[in-house]
This record gives structure tokens, sequence and C-alpha cells, in this order.
């Protein structure tokens, strides 16, 4: 029995760019906004700098949710 001719593959000779980032709505909450804002920085900046952008906007999120949890004055 014969094995089928292998036809290579061509790699890809461009790259799409990728697309731009939707802007998020706003949300009227200050910290909110500040911090989805920072996702636009990721469109220009370098890959490797991804990940202490995106840690920074959980942080915020986070803490703001968290927030959320913690009675406020004069409610029970």
């Amino acid at each position: 029995m014969t094995e089928p001719a292998h036809t290579p593959v061509a790699a890809p000779t461009a790259t799409a760019a990728p697309a731009p980032a939707p802007t998020p709505r706003e949300t009227g909450h200050r910290a909110v906004d500040g911090a989805l804002a920072r996702l636009g920085e990721l469109g220009g900046g370098p890959v490797e700098a991804h990940a202490e952008v995106y840690e920074g906007v959980h942080e915020v999120l986070r803490d703001t949710l968290k927030g959320l949890d913690e009675p406020r004055p004069g409610q029970p």
C-alpha cells in the first residue's frame, strides 16, 4: 500500500493587524470607568505589558465589588 503524497501547507506571509478594542460604555462610577479606560492602553503597548494592565483593572473591579458588600453609614 502506498502512502498519499504530503503537500506542505504554506505559512502565512502577512499577519492581519489586530482589531481595535471596543470603547467601553461609561458606567457612571469613576473608578470603574477609569479602570476600563486603561484597557485602551493595550492596543499601542507591547504584549509583555498586557498582564500588568489586566491585573490593575482586575484589582480596581474586585475592590469596587468588595466595597458594595460593606455596610454604608446609616444603612443596616
